[in-house]
């Protein structure tokens, strides 16, 4: 299945008091332009959301953004500071019996003092933090390409429609190449009666110029590598997969042969049919730059 370049992929999820959000979009690009954005105390995850989004995109300029709510903090613990409590617990009873005042000491009171209580920070595991996030990507892109794929199909639709065309025109173009040497054949005796007169007409002179002309205007060689150049293009559109940069290079090979024909020879007929099969080739190669 072929995919667009362009889509859009929302996901969000809390883990262990952490509310994780993954949003990210994409537009069409050359080849992959990654930019994800992260806070910066989870920088650490950068390198392995940009190697999961690698294996899962191959083109266009995509834009992720993560961001990281703390709901429920397990990571601070407050502890008692016992030497510090012990000093000051020894220090007020001093003051009772040595000054005769009374002793009203309480956990409250305590509690007050400067430097009782000490909040430690749990150090905080990186890899499972990481794991965490991109559980939350995983998710975001699954929707991401869910999109991009609906669009791809809708798109594969279209350049098969068009791949029909475009042989109808290679079809009409093949049949018009006799008829054209006929005419010219016909014109040619004409103009030579004409110049001639009753004189007898060599019908070897007359055949040995059509047949210049007819290599002259002859398209079969462009016209089969047209037909070789729409089994491709099936071939593509079936196998799926990334395959925008390899269609860019096809359709420079139908145009190529599309140029080639119209080249050749002064009729017509075969010039408008020439001028619809690139108006057709170009509607293609318009979509094709869609296509990751």
């Amino acid at each position: 299945m072929i995919r667009s370049m362009t889509g859009y992929g929302r996901a969000e999820k809390i883990i262990d008091g952490r509310e994780i959000t993954v949003e990210l979009r994409a537009v069409n690009n050359r080849y992959l332009d990654l930019n994800v954005k992260l806070p910066r105390v989870y920088g650490f995850a950068e390198d392995a959301v940009k190697s999961l989004v690698k294996a899962n995109v191959n083109r266009g300029k995509l834009d992720m953004f993560i961001t990281v709510n703390v709901t429920e903090d397990t990571s601070v613990k407050i502890a008692l500071n016992k030497p510090v409590l012990e000093g000051y617990l020894a220090a007020l009873k001093s003051i009772a019996s040595d000054y005769g005042v009374r002793d009203d000491i309480s956990v409250t009171a305590l509690s007050r003092m400067p430097d009782v209580f000490v909040i430690e920070k749990q150090e905080e595991d990186e890899q499972k933090l990481t794991d965490d996030i991109l559980s939350v990507v995983k998710e975001a892109l699954a929707k991401f390409n869910a999109m991009r794929e609906k669009e791809g199909a809708a798109m594969e639709a279209d350049l098969r429609s068009r791949a029909k065309t475009v042989l109808s025109l290679v079809e009409k173009v093949e049949a018009r190449s006799p008829v054209t040497l006929a005419e010219y054949r016909a014109r040619l005796t004409e103009k030579m009666q004409e110049v001639l007169g009753a004189t007898n007409i060599d019908e070897g002179r007359i055949l040995q110029e059509a047949a210049v002309y007819a290599d002259k205007i002859a398209v079969d060689e462009e016209t089969v590598r047209l037909r070789s150049h729409l089994n491709q293009l099936d071939q593509m559109l079936t196998a799926g997969g990334p395959i925008g940069r390899k269609l860019d290079f096809l359709l420079q090979e139908f145009n190529r042969e599309s140029n080639t024909i119209g080249s050749k020879g002064n009729d017509l007929e075969q010039a408008r049919t020439v001028v619809d099969l690139k108006a057709e080739l170009e509607k293609i190669r318009e979509q094709t730059q869609n296509i990751e």
